[in-house]
């Protein structure tokens, strides 16, 4: 059974930085993409290959990472803006974590 488990939202003021990181058990964790998405809308994946992608509007300020010998991911935010707010949630395959709310506010 693949259990996903992200951590590390909280509030933080415009311009300010976090980092979310997601624990993965039970999968073939290094072969598989793994994926952050706000929402429903993709903020960043990387692939096996480490790969990255992401969404324009993150480009330049976000970077997605994975750690295949711990079974981690991880998404770095810099210079965030209140339209960063939202439920952060990580995916592998079909399966997805309960998500970590990010509020960019003053």
């Amino acid at each position: 059974q693949v259990h996903v488990v992200e951590s590390g939202g909280g509030l933080v003021q415009p311009g300010g930085s976090l980092r979310l990181s997601c624990a993965i058990s039970g999968s073939r964790f290094s072969v598989h993409t793994v994926a952050w998405y706000r929402g429903r809308d993709l903020v960043a994946s990387i692939s096996s290959r480490d790969v990255t992608n992401y969404a324009d509007s993150v480009k330049g300020r976000f970077i997605i990472s994975r750690d295949n010998a711990k079974n981690m991911a991880y998404l770095q935010m810099t210079n965030l803006k209140p339209e960063d707010t939202g439920v952060y949630s990580c995916w592998q395959n079909k399966y997805r974590g309960q998500g970590t709310q990010v509020t960019v506010s003053t």
